[in-house]
């Protein structure tokens, strides 16, 4: 609900309030953004000041106490005695760079605006309230538009910001933020999400003292190294209480998020496009516009920031036929054959994964021109019929009739220098041709500013698609963007480059995915170096890391959890040693892992053996029966420690209804001697009754290495045939849970499970949780 009163703006949701309101000098003043408060009134809301801070600049002789320095502000610019992290930079005709601007007006309108060449959050009259403000620059007939979408019963509030120039003169704009953040005084700690290939997302807290905290990329992508999901809370915020701030930009390219607090204690948090780099001339009567914003604030932790924003990614972000659509089980052909594919090893993996239960089989790179290894052919989107003789026509019709939907793998944004393309179109590249080029695995970028390339992506992918019985898309993007220049710009706009070209992928996006509605869209970019709001306006899902080994997974996506649903991250299983780290993990770990995301496999399942094979069957049978709930169930994360049980990791996930739940735990390293171990659900109904059961399954004799002999009546040495003989006939009971309780107890006093395996015995009492260990709970409420 929005309310303007006199020089009052408020922005009610059904838990926040988000206040502010014109000063005398016609900035705009933020009284307020937390818990929701009553009043449309400023009573107690605005900064009495009576005199200037010492050193400080006064605003103008007829506001000689106020120093905008000292204040906190809706939007700010250098000069006029601000010298914070500004919202906007810009250069005007006269050489000038101070920037003030002064509130116009307001409106209101009902429903959600689209932003006219960027993804935006989508919004009904029934959902969604704007209040759209017009400033102006004091001196200069340029004008900004701050637009406020509040989606009252979500708890969300999308920022959007757009300059237009309205006078006779060129501008040069080098800095516009999507939101900024000013709060009086605050103890934060500012939360980021950091890491690399193979290793994304990694939770990092830092105390806010007095230096400015950055978290930006640019890499040309929304990267691996600094994902633009950032919090900011208080440090006693724990995951179920105390203040925190979730924000996100709905953008893909350079990113830049900054918090500060200055002498006075005045925070200040701004975001938006990186402006190193960046450098936007803005003509007479033209505009630009700035991704969205996505601010939410929770009281009750980072669950809380986490629900509102996995609801809110889940309606208003991801849209299209797959929205709520239950997404297939798929085996993915990379790590099983990498680009040694052929029409004869791919139905052999279908033909196997059909006996299994797997619904999708995606033929992964390798596929296409002369594609052997990875310095060629990208540009050349035609099938290698050496590999597959029949094209992706014959093949796909082959899988289909095995009763498998089927995939395909691309990567339209790169070229090869060694392809048909690059000969042909060497100006398409993104390349200088006065300087030597840096590759990122043997590929350059197809300039994506020129619409001619936009052109070609489009026909090239068009005609792909269209070629055969395609239900699945990877679309890849596998190195960052560096030494950026695009030769259809020319020289005097190679500042654009970063942001138009994102322009130009997502016109090319908007149009594939209208032309293809029905086909499932997965994005990837090395895995996570593409994960982000804009992506996911187009592709329901994404491949967030590389690295398929399970415990790194853990920490992965752990991280994602924060501010992405489990929904739209996909998660395989592989074989071991995984081909990351070499680390063995049980299979039962991998899965485990993997159904808390997009349940995929990634392995040679030709290959393994039968009692593997058996077990996956189990798996993906088990994932089906829970799916609905895996996929779209509320994940809360339990208590996470790196201490006494070294990397303890426990989350829940719960249904709409709160009827169904499944519960994990996950331990790293094994301590002798150390047996306990309890439960704690999240997010249950406290009053309905729940079936708490884990699934029976059977320990292996040769887990237990040469201690077997201790109980075994003849000796069994370890890697001998006897002991593989043993194996497969002694299968020992593993540990049973089962009981009905009350949600809250489940929820407050938790359930203790069995006695962990300590080296002091071992019956079907005890639980074997070996390192790397997890289990899986199920709960079911009584009818």
């Amino acid at each position: 609900m929005i309310t303007v009163t006199n020089s009052c703006m408020f922005l009610h949701t059904q838990n926040t309030t988000y206040a502010f309101g014109i000063m005398p000098t016609g900035h705009l003043e933020h009284f307020y953004y937390g818990k929701r408060i009553s009043g449309n009134d400023t009573t107690g809301l605005t900064e009495q000041t009576a005199f200037l801070c010492g050193n400080g600049i006064a605003y103008s002789k007829e506001h000689s106490q106020i120093c905008l320095e000292n204040q906190a502000l809706e939007v700010s610019g250098y000069g006029v005695g601000d010298i914070r992290e500004p919202f906007i930079e810009m250069e005007y005709a006269d050489g000038s760079v101070t920037n003030d601007f002064i509130f116009i007006s307001s409106k209101i309108v009902s429903g959600k605006t689209a932003l006219k060449t960027l993804p935006y959050a989508t919004g009904t009259k029934e959902n969604c309230e704007q209040l759209i403000l017009t400033l102006k620059e004091k001196e200069h007939e340029i004008y900004l538009e701050i637009t406020y979408s509040v989606y009252e019963k979500f708890d969300v509030i999308v920022k959007s910001a757009t300059i237009i120039n309205k006078s006779n003169n060129n501008a040069i704009l080098t800095r516009l933020m999507s939101n900024q953040l000013d709060f009086c005084d605050g103890d934060f700690i500012f939360h980021t999400f950091n890491g690399s290939w193979a290793s994304e997302m990694h939770h990092t807290s830092t105390p806010l003292t007095g230096a400015r905290l950055v978290n930006s990329t640019t890499a040309g992508t929304s990267s691996n190294r600094a994902n633009p999901f950032v919090m900011l809370a208080t440090s006693e915020t724990t995951e179920n209480c105390g203040e925190c701030y979730g924000l996100n930009l709905v953008y893909s390219g350079n990113h830049y998020t900054s918090v500060e607090q200055n002498y006075y204690g005045k925070v200040r948090l701004v975001s938006g496009i990186n402006p190193t780099n960046f450098k936007w001339l803005l003509t007479p009567k033209a505009s630009f516009e700035a991704p969205e914003a996505v601010l939410t604030y929770s009281s009750n932790g980072f669950n809380g920031i986490s629900k509102n924003m996995h609801t809110f990614i889940r309606q208003f972000i991801v849209r299209g036929t797959w929205q709520y659509k239950e997404r297939p089980v798929l085996l993915n052909s990379w790590e099983a054959c990498y680009f040694n594919i052929n029409e004869k090893k791919l139905i052999e993996l279908a033909k196997t994964g059909s006996k299994i239960g797997i619904e999708l089989l995606v033929m992964d790179d390798g596929w296409f021109g002369t594609r052997n290894d990875d310095t060629s052919s990208l540009g050349d989107w035609e099938a290698n019929t050496k590999k597959l003789p029949g094209g992706i026509k014959r093949l796909s019709q082959k899988i289909t009739k095995l009763g498998l939907k089927f995939g395909i793998w691309v990567e339209p944004e790169m070229v090869n220098e060694n392809s048909n393309c690059y000969t042909k179109h060497k100006d398409w590249a993104v390349l200088n041709k006065n300087r030597t080029q840096s590759l990122g695995r043997n590929q350059m970028l197809l300039d994506l500013c020129n619409p001619e390339v936009q052109r070609y992506i489009i026909e090239e992918m068009t005609k792909v698609f269209s070629s055969g019985s395609i239900s699945y898309v990877k679309w890849d993007m596998n190195r960052i963007i560096s030494d950026s220049y695009s030769p259809y710009l020319g020289e005097k706009h190679q500042g654009e480059f970063f942001h138009r070209y994102y322009i130009g992928l997502y016109h090319v996006l908007d149009t594939l995915m209208t032309k293809f509605p029905d086909i499932l869209f997965e994005g990837c970019s090395a895995g996570g170096n593409r994960f982000d709001l804009g992506m996911l306006c187009y592709f329901p899902q994404i491949w967030c890391s590389d690295d398929t080994d399970a415990h790194e997974r853990v920490q992965i996506q752990l991280g994602y959890s924060y501010g992405y649903p489990q929904s739209v991250v996909t998660s395989h299983i592989s074989s071991c040693p995984n081909h990351q780290t070499l680390r063995s993990t049980e299979l039962e770990t991998r899965f485990n892992v993997a159904s808390y995301g997009l349940l995929g496999y990634e392995l040679n399942i030709t290959e393994i053996p039968t009692h593997d094979l058996e077990a996956l069957k189990e798996q993906i049978k088990t994932y089906k029966t829970w799916r609905k709930t895996l996929q779209f169930g509320q994940l809360y994360r339990g208590k996470i420690t790196t201490k006494i049980n070294n990397s303890t990791v426990s989350w829940t996930i719960v249904n709409q209804d709160k009827n169904k739940a499944v519960g994990f735990t996950y331990r790293a390293l094994t301590k002798p001697n150390n047996f306990f171990l309890c439960y704690k659900a999240n997010g249950l109904d406290t009053n309905k009754k729940y079936h708490f059961y884990n699934i029976e399954f059977k320990r292996n004799l040769k887990e237990f290495g040469s201690l077997v002999n201790i109980a075994s009546p003849v000796h069994i040495k370890k890697g001998s045939l006897l002991e593989s003989i043993a194996g497969k006939i002694v299968k020992l009971d593993g540990e049973k849970e089962d009981a009905y309780l009350f949600g809250d107890r489940l929820m407050n006093s938790g359930f203790k499970l069995k006695q962990a395996f300590g080296g002091t015995g071992f019956n079907s009492k005890t639980r074997i949780y070996k390192d790397f260990a997890s289990r899986l709970y199920f709960m079911e409420a009584e009818e």
